[in-house]
């Protein structure tokens, strides 16, 4: 597959236009902070056919931290799995396209989600059957968040793929250091552990990069692609809210509403980035 060829900006664009356009509030925070990581993969690393979504040797990408869906719905427009009249239906009665995904094929979503540190066990069990059935050369690649490697059911996951050797099963950490209710502290105090030392020592390929940095990005999936010992782990250091300046860093928009003004706002932010380019 080529590499990718949509703007990183443009995807932004879409996030901030259709959470405006939804007139309700929409997680930005983390849908901001993982565009790099989901366009990277969808449009150079991911088996994958918008045209024949039930293809039966595609990946399959699993949106664990499930809040952050409207990146995910932004990135699935983009890459040709429905139209823009269709993203336009998000939070509306109705739509397939609510504040969390819901399992639809035929629109690329894969599975549902809600609940954090659910992703993975799930991931891992697909990836495993995938071996299983002799499909090794299919991969599972499971978003998650820093916040949600705070659950107890994310290691249990950890632990059990390592100890199978499961490494057609591929996690991307989007660690902004932020959850919903703040900080995410416990990876990120002075004298604490470090996230990406603790899936090391859970015997996981662990690559650190810049998450916001595409060839960065690139470099670390064809480097976890070519280990196939270990399940492998992408620790991507991101900022929440990346690309509009009044939200990075802001846990404020974590979830919040846009109104026409704040939109313009946005917009004139994103179009002086891309000038500046």
């Amino acid at each position: 597959m080529a590499l990718n060829s949509i703007k990183e900006i443009e995807l932004r664009r879409l996030i901030v236009q259709t959470a405006a356009d939804c007139g309700e509030s929409a997680h930005l925070g983390g849908c901001l902070s993982m565009v790099e990581l989901l366009n990277v993969l969808f449009g150079s690393v991911l088996r994958h056919k918008p045209n024949d979504p039930l293809w039966d040797d595609r990946d399959i990408f699993i949106l664990s931290k499930g809040h952050a869906v409207l990146g995910y719905l932004a990135v699935l427009h983009a890459y040709g799995y429905f139209s823009r009249e269709k993203l336009s239906t998000f939070q509306q009665n109705g739509s397939d396209l609510i504040a969390h995904p819901v399992k639809k094929l035929s629109l690329g979503i894969e599975s549902s989600n809600g609940s954090l540190g659910q992703g993975l066990s799930y991931g891992l069990g697909m990836a495993i059957g995938m071996r299983k059935r002799g499909q090794d050369h299919r991969r599972v690649f499971v978003m998650m968040g820093d916040g949600e490697c705070n659950e107890g059911s994310v290691w249990e996951a950890v632990a059990l793929a390592a100890e199978l050797g499961v490494s057609n099963l591929i996690a991307i950490v989007d660690e902004n250091r932020h959850r919903n209710d703040g900080v995410n502290t416990l990876y990120n105090s002075a004298g604490g552990p470090v996230l990406a030392d603790v899936w090391r020592a859970f015997g996981w390929h662990v690559v650190e990069i810049d998450g916001h940095d595409t060839e960065e990005v690139h470099a670390a999936y064809q480097e976890i692609l070519a280990n196939n010992e270990k399940p492998g782990v992408i620790v991507a250091n991101t900022v929440k809210g990346k690309g509009i300046g009044f939200m990075e860093d802001n846990n404020d928009w974590h979830h919040n509403r846009i109104t026409p003004k704040t939109l313009e706002t946005c917009l004139e932010q994103l179009d002086a980035e891309a000038s500046d380019a």
